[in-house]
């Protein structure tokens, strides 16, 4: 285990994110990262290791004085592909420790300038993505060569790539936390709960009130197809439609939320919902992220999405959260079941929706889950005197 950055250099902190793609939760994780090391470490460089820097500078552009965008450990994950374990191991030592690849060089020589080395939360570190295991070594090593601190907040790691190499690696870290309690047993470090809290404050629906008539308010509904095999989808989507047909939803306004451009909308469940759900009712990722997240008391949503079921749910909406496959998205849906939204969970297998439900504490519960992410947060960085 390191023992933090002692060198006298340039405070620099290397997040390796999985934003860029772009995808909302992630979005939403980076950007609270960001606006939070904004406040408290405005005169440190900051780094964001994402898949997709040149989008990434866009949707962030503004967010801390001196973020910078790469790809760099992202690269050199990709180089894994198709190694198999100790092979992608010997890879990624040799690019991040050794050097001597022009590739790579220019950039993992600047990169020694980090004092921290951050592995931002998300679940992209599990077996749907099986060379991402070498994104956390990458992070590892480039902490060990850099002498920084290592840490990881909020990971999900289920369901496992390599559950000895995981928690050798995260064993490394000088602070690490997971978002559920699966991946708190399978790498043996604390559970906390999903970097999306510390964003909290910063969605338009925060603190709003409910509507005092009790007059229920909007439908969401967002179902993705992709990780989704075909029948399942088919199936969810054969479900949702019985259900609005059926005038369960009558006088209520629906709407359509897309997480991912393109992915939620062209031949997706918004395009085969679209007689049900007019067009000026969906509401694209972009829109999305000028506007921020527009769940609000009283709605009702009906969403595959994680991060739409916490969200939604933080904000006082009642729901049902389906689950489109027994592994990674049950485990998911199930860890904010634990942490109590009161949300309905369906699985792959539904032939009939549920009705939603909601556990109305869930509003004041998110607030503390708020609290104890930013108390992580500030403990892992010192507020800065200004200069």
């Amino acid at each position: 285990m390191s023992h933090g950055s002692v060198n006298e250099k340039q405070p620099t902190i290397h997040l390796v994110s999985t934003a860029g793609h772009p995808n909302f939760g992630d979005e939403l994780i980076a950007a609270s990262w960001l606006r939070f090391l904004a406040q408290r470490q405005p005169e440190s460089d900051v780094v964001l290791d994402c898949p997709d820097p040149g989008l990434a500078s866009y949707l962030f552009e503004g967010l801390h004085p001196r973020a910078k965008f790469t790809n760099l450990l992202w690269r050199v994950s990709w180089e894994t592909i198709d190694a198999d374990p100790e092979e992608g191991d010997a890879i990624v030592d040799r690019l991040i420790t050794d050097l001597g690849s022009p590739r790579f060089d220019l950039g993992l020589i600047e990169a020694r300038r980090a004092t921290t080395v951050h592995m931002v939360g998300g679940g992209h570190v599990t077996s749907n993505w099986m060379h991402h295991g070498r994104l956390v070594r990458a992070g590892r090593r480039l902490a060990e060569v850099a002498d920084a601190r290592f840490v990881a907040t909020g990971l999900g790691l289920v369901p496992a790539i390599d559950p000895e190499r995981i928690r050798a690696d995260l064993a490394a870290a000088d602070h690490a936390t997971v978002r559920d309690s699966a991946s708190a047993e399978l790498a043996g470090v604390p559970l906390a709960v999903n970097d999306a809290f510390l964003g909290l404050p910063s969605l338009p629906g925060h603190g709003a009130r409910p509507d005092p008539t009790g007059k229920p308010g909007d439908v969401w509904i967002s179902l993705q197809c992709d990780l989704a095999e075909d029948e399942v989808f088919d199936r969810i989507v054969a479900a949702v439609r019985e259900a609005i047909e059926s005038g369960r939803f009558e006088g209520r306004t629906l709407r359509y939320l897309e997480a991912i451009p393109g992915h939620d909308r062209d031949g997706r469940a918004a395009a085969l919902l679209a007689d049900l759900i007019p067009a000026e009712n969906f509401m694209s990722f972009v829109q999305l992220w000028h506007e921020g997240f527009p769940g609000r008391p009283g709605q009702t949503w009906i969403t595959t999405r994680y991060h739409f079921h916490q969200l939604a749910a933080a904000m006082g909406a009642d729901g049902v959260a389906i689950a489109i496959d027994e592994g990674y998205y049950a485990n998911k849906h199930a860890s904010l079941a634990e942490l109590g939204t009161g949300f309905a969970i369906a699985g792959p297998d539904l032939e009939k929706l549920p009705e939603a439900s909601a556990d109305p504490e869930f509003r004041i519960k998110a607030g503390r889950f708020h609290r104890a992410k930013l108390d992580e947060a500030e403990a892992l960085y010192a507020r800065q005197r200004r200069s």
